[in-house]
């Protein structure tokens, strides 16, 4: 597998930066996590028509580009980097289920061209997203069953809900305005991802995959919540080492000391390995399909710890003004600390790779 950085994805990677620099700024960051939405609906319609975003990854035959999970991650990466709020993850994650299911490829030309955003709903009350754990049903036609932790499931004028049927997990397509469906918006540490708990009451849904597809889905999500959490790590890495260089105490810069340096340097040594995991697991996903549970797995666990470790350091190095409202190392600390339980925790990653692995006694 190709482990390096493309041209092409180095361009993109700067046009994105300039474009969340200038449309998701920290001011905007924080005042659209005040609104019940979540996001700026021009800032989408932008990222869908000018930059191909919510299609990037889409086959050409279904109105996207074709590109891969690697161009995603550059992606994802510089969402992280700008702690940008939108439902780019919820839509890129149906978009995955809907491209590895065989019934639903009709749904993602809207999911191209910006028009519809989706979510894939998994987790329940309890909050595991192994799909053992799924009491949802699909009988008669009909759903019935409650999800929580749903991103953006408010939002989403498309659900992708995973439940039992007869022919095991299945995967079921839900319109916004389907009867039976009650969304309600669960309040969160994390202001700038919106997440909700839908409740299904004999609503009418059509079958677009199986559980292979909703694994896949998960997959591809791990891989892009990694490169997003790579992001957030750069930055609060980059931030702290600013700060370090112009910040004085007993007359010289605190990047002088010996102590300032080494949690640096270990934060730099973090953030590089993270980098070393997503680019492993996009290639991946891209080129060797068999090894993407391993690899997803992995990099999920590795990027997780070293986002929350990142983004504790910088408020610490930072000093007083680190643990303030106004100083932006707070945003990056609550993105760390959910992002770690999302599409799984860890731990239940590292338990996942150790069976993968045929490790005695794992889980």
């Amino acid at each position: 597998m190709e482990l390096v950085v493309t041209e092409e994805q180095r361009e993109l990677r700067d046009a994105l930066r300039r474009f969340f620099a200038d449309r998701s700024p920290s001011a905007e960051v924080r005042r659209l996590m005040e609104t019940a939405e979540g996001h700026d609906p021009k800032m989408w319609a932008q990222m869908a028509e000018q930059l191909g975003l919510q299609g990037l990854a889409v086959p050409e035959e279904h109105g996207g580009a074709g590109f891969g999970v690697r161009e995603l991650a550059v992606v994802f990466e510089e969402m992280g980097r700008a702690v940008v709020c939108a439902p780019f993850l919820a839509t890129i994650t149906a978009a995955e289920a809907l491209r590895a299911g065989e019934g639903g490829h009709d749904l993602l030309p809207g999911i191209a061209d910006g028009s519809t955003i989706a979510t894939l709903a998994i987790a329940e009350d309890g909050g595991s997203w192994d799909l053992d754990a799924v009491e949802t049903r699909f009988e008669g036609g009909v759903l019935r069953g409650t999800k929580s932790f749903v991103l953006d499931g408010c939002l989403a004028g498309l659900v992708l809900v995973a439940a039992n049927d007869e022919e095991g997990v299945g995967l079921y397509a839900v319109d916004a305005d389907a009867e039976g469906m009650t969304r309600t918006s669960m309040p969160t540490l994390d202001q700038t991802r919106k997440l909700a708990r839908i409740v299904f009451d004999g609503t009418p849904a059509r079958r677009v995959g199986g559980a292979d597809a909703i694994r896949h889905a998960l997959d591809v999500a791990a891989v892009a919540l990694a490169a997003e959490q790579l992001g957030g790590a750069q930055r609060t890495l980059d931030m702290t080492v600013e700060y370090a260089k112009v910040r004085h105490q007993f007359g010289r810069p605190i990047g002088s000391f010996q102590a300032i340096k080494h949690r640096c340097a270990d934060m730099f040594v973090l953030v590089e390995s993270a980098r070393s995991a997503v680019l492993n697991a996009a290639a991946a996903a891209d080129e060797s399909p068999e090894e993407l549970p391993r690899a997803a797995a992995l990099a999920k666990a590795y990027c997780s710890d070293a986002f929350f470790h990142t983004a504790g350091e910088a408020i610490q190095l930072h000093g007083g003004i680190g643990f303030t409202w106004e100083h932006d190392a707070h945003l990056y600390f609550k993105r760390a600390q959910s992002s770690r339980q999302l599409f799984g925790s860890p731990d239940a990653h590292r338990e996942r790779l150790a069976a993968l692995a045929g490790i005695t006694g794992a889980a």
